[in-house]
């Protein structure tokens, strides 16, 4: 069913879940599936306890056969030239949440968002914030109501230490892959009783 599609990964800077995306990247290559990876400015540049900047780009070039986009001015070429059939965001950030439900795309991954909706096609998101019941929660649901807009299903990953925190299950990524594509929403996307 996927094979043949043209699948957008956009990944922002949450480091702590970014080294989940190469395995999802790998299965979509099984499945057939041409990958236009982008990544955000702190992806690119910011080494971290979870993954030094170069090697993880280098990875995921490896991966997907292609050069990562990396800049606003490469990401615009998912409006008019390339037409993706989805695109994914994962991880994506309260800040990135923030940006990309009041109209702001100034990363790669959030510009190939805007220009797959504009092209009426589907975007799924996979959140990772620590303040998805705080602040950023507005944000979620705004997208929420939007149209093509999906969901990796999420839940709360710490109720005890991080009570507002919310995650994306990486285990369903595929799966919502597979509704999304289809204008579905993966059900449920609240996850009860959520173990990371």
């Amino acid at each position: 069913m996927l094979k043949g599609k043209k699948i957008g990964i956009g990944i922002t800077g949450s480091f702590c879940s970014i080294n989940g995306v190469p395995d999802i990247l790998r299965e979509l290559k099984k499945e057939g599936v041409e990958i236009y990876p982008s990544v955000s400015e702190k992806v690119l540049e910011q080494d971290t306890r979870f993954a030094v900047a170069k090697d993880y780009i280098k990875e995921i070039e490896e991966i997907c056969g292609r050069e990562v986009f990396t800049t606003t001015v490469e990401a615009e070429q998912f409006g008019p030239k390339i037409q993706l059939d989805l695109m994914v965001i994962l991880p994506i950030t309260g800040t990135s949440i923030g940006k990309f439900a009041n109209g702001i795309n100034d990363t790669a991954p959030l510009l190939a968002g805007k220009a797959t909706l504009r092209n009426n096609k589907p975007v799924l998101l996979g959140i990772l914030t620590n303040d998805g019941l705080g602040l950023s929660g507005s944000n979620i649901m705004k997208l929420m109501a939007t149209k093509n807009i999906f969901f990796v299903p999420f839940g709360q990953d710490d109720i005890v230490k991080k009570k507002n925190s919310l995650t994306c299950d990486f285990s369903r990524v595929i799966d919502s892959v597979r509704e999304s594509i289809k204008y579905e929403q993966i059900q449920p996307v609240i996850i009860e009783n959520f173990k990371k």
